[in-house]
């Protein structure tokens, strides 16, 4: 999509895709993050008592998520940046902007 949508070099749509499995490695790892949350925050509350410390834990692992998911994307949006010409950039914002590419 983007390779056509951008108006790529082959050289530019092999280094996209190394940084995109990049990103796409990252994303899934946060999945699992996810479910390993809402698991805490669900055995913290099926107790008798409620579990502060799991509950804290589920949380905590949440923003650890979050700050290396959103790591990555800027690193491979810097990755991106110096692939790219003016053009492709601009074109690439508009994707965003738009909503047509979501990160």
């Amino acid at each position: 999509f983007l390779a056509v949508k951008l108006e790529l070099r082959e050289e530019q749509v092999e280094e996209l895709a190394k940084v995109m499995n990049e990103l796409k490695a990252e994303r899934a790892q946060a999945d699992v993050d996810h479910q390993r949350t809402i698991a805490a925050f669900a055995d913290a509350l099926e107790r008798e008592a409620f579990d502060d410390a799991r509950a804290a834990e589920g949380g905590a692992l949440r923003v650890s998520s979050a700050d290396r998911l959103r790591d990555a994307v800027v690193k491979a949006l810097g990755r991106i940046h110096g692939l790219l010409d003016e053009a492709q950039r601009k074109k690439l914002a508009y994707l965003i902007r738009t909503g047509t590419l979501t990160l």
